[in-house]
């Protein structure tokens, strides 16, 4: 259990910065594997999802709780995407982020990268996975910039 702690804090380290694993994966988390491969796949804490092992590349996809707990953190801005306000609802809704939308994105961000998504005030809307680097997001007025996984409103 020891071993798979560090392994995910290791990972989270990697994937958003020195530090953000501890952060976001305290000691009492609940590490659940698969039954078929037994390797991790899932990462609960008090009941919620905080995030998944992808088992095709190693990396973490995060939850919407996990993203809000990581937009506290001071170097979020390497993995966050800030959107206009006027499209805030639609992204909060599950909608994909196209280029146009984009306000802000750090020029480190890539394509395929795990992100957040937030509005111009830094109010968590969504997670998903970038298909543009951060540079393209800024310079490029078509095309879908983050495939959205989870917005922050469930549709009825």
């Amino acid at each position: 259990m020891k071993a798979d702690l560090l392994r995910i804090r290791s990972i989270a380290d990697y994937q958003f910065g020195k530090g953000v694993g501890i952060k976001l994966f305290p000691e009492n988390v609940e590490i659940l594997h698969s039954r078929a491969t037994g390797r991790i796949r899932y990462i609960n804490l008090n009941g919620r999802r905080l995030a998944t092992l992808r088992p095709t590349d190693g990396l973490l996809s995060i939850s919407i709780d996990a993203a809000i707990d990581l937009a506290k953190t001071a170097n979020s801005s390497r993995f966050t995407i800030r959107v206009r306000n006027d499209v805030a609802q639609f992204i909060a809704e599950g909608g994909d982020v196209f280029a146009t939308h984009v306000v802000e994105a750090d020029s480190s961000i890539h394509a395929r990268q795990e992100v957040i998504v937030t509005d111009e005030n830094g109010k968590v809307l969504a997670v998903g996975r970038t298909l543009l680097s951060g540079e393209e997001m800024k310079s490029f007025n078509t095309g879908v910039a983050v495939k959205v996984r989870h917005g922050r409103i469930k549709k009825s």
